[in-house]
């Protein structure tokens, strides 16, 4: 199994969702850097749980920096976030261990591992991973605001359920995204906001679950910055998006939406505003053969409904290999995609900064000034 990734950073992630602690490593940060720990602690409180519309599975979810930090600052050695486990119920997966979940990851774990993977919860495919992977973000969206770098993402649709877009104008995108940082179910709409909380709760009511879009943003990105062809910006980002278990889908700008338009409809023409080069519009989402424009970058990814619901589902027994049907026990989300919009902006972060580290070297972190970047 390889759970580490990135170039200049990179990030390991260890732990089961019921062993005794879960977390990330990280190395290559580079020495001198003040974190603000209240900051990590915030952006797990938006992944945590709350209310009818997530799971009853509560955790304190305390990230403790056991390594790689003196003082309030990095010391440049491998950083390590541990986060301990202590509110689990194993006894609810018991039978899961010959009975294999739809759609989630037991059966294809049981092939590649031999039976050697720890089943209880999902283990190392348990959407509980996420944790240290939001504590990490938590310390590269520091740095990328520290340069003037934004990240936003809010709930666009839920089933029927919609949101208003983000908007086009970058001043007023930035003022979106600092207005959604502090909501749990992230809507820029409050009613779409109360109704989309309304429909979560009627699905687990019926011991369902439903699945939803999510609409991200990046203000503030220079241009010139990605590694084509292999390493362009939407191929590193989308690589750590789908890395997400439950997010089944990628797209920029206008996406899919290119299918239905003509060239004419589609090209971004150039402009200078304030004596800046910018777009007239923005349908490639901030990027131009996979480097970034200048623009805002925007992309959306979707997340299916949670595969643990309550009703009868149709299994196999792996050790008869007869059919057989299962009703899951145990705490699980009636949805996943509110929470999952914290993971998703930790993990451009983590993108980003290591594609900016690229372009400009690990001390432009430490700069007064972005040297290099318009």
């Amino acid at each position: 199994m390889k759970s580490a990734t990135g170039q200049c950073f990179q990030l390991s992630l260890f732990g089961e969702s019921h062993g005794p602690a879960i977390g990330v490593v990280i190395q290559g940060l580079p020495p001198g850097l003040e974190l603000d720990e209240k900051r990590m602690e915030k952006q797990m409180e938006l992944r945590k749980p709350r209310g009818k519309i997530s799971t009853q599975r509560h955790e304190a979810d305390r990230p403790e920096i056991i390594s790689g930090l003196f003082e309030g600052k990095t010391t440049g050695t491998p950083l390590c976030i541990l986060i301990r486990n202590e509110n689990v119920r194993s006894r609810d997966y018991s039978r899961l261990k010959s009975t294999p979940r739809p759609s989630h990851a037991d059966y294809a774990a049981q092939i590649k591992y031999g039976g050697f993977q720890d089943y209880r919860g999902g283990g190392h495919f348990s959407g509980r991973i996420t944790a240290p992977l939001v504590a990490a973000g938590a310390i590269f969206l520091q740095m990328l605001e520290a340069r003037g770098i934004l990240i936003g993402t809010h709930v666009l649709r839920i089933q029927h359920i919609s949101d208003q877009p983000l908007a086009q104008d970058e001043e007023t995108l930035r003022n979106q995204l600092l207005q959604l940082g502090n909501r749990y179910l992230a809507c820029l709409s409050d009613l779409a906001a109360k109704d989309m909380e309304a429909c979560i709760e009627q699905a687990q009511r019926r011991g369902d679950s439903v699945g939803g879009i999510l609409e991200s943003a990046v203000v503030g990105m220079p241009a010139g910055v990605g590694e084509p062809f292999f390493d362009s910006v939407e191929s590193r980002l989308s690589h750590l998006l789908f890395s997400i278990g439950g997010l089944k889908g990628v797209e920029f700008g206008t996406g899919f939406g290119f299918a239905d338009l003509c060239g004419s409809q589609a090209n971004d023409g150039w402009t200078v505003r304030e004596g800046r080069i910018q777009t007239l519009t923005n349908h490639n989402g901030g990027l131009n053969g996979g480097i970034t424009n200048g623009m805002p970058i925007l992309l959306r990814s979707v997340i299916k409904p949670t595969p643990s619901i309550y009703q009868p589902q149709s299994s196999v027994d792996l050790n008869t290999k007869e059919p057989v049907t299962l009703q899951i026990e145990g705490r699980h989300d009636p949805a996943i995609v509110h929470r999952a919009r914290v993971v998703v902006d930790s993990v451009i972060a983590f993108g980003l900064a290591d594609l900016l580290t690229e372009r400009y070297g690990l001390n432009w972190w430490l700069e007064d000034s972005a040297c290099g970047a318009d």
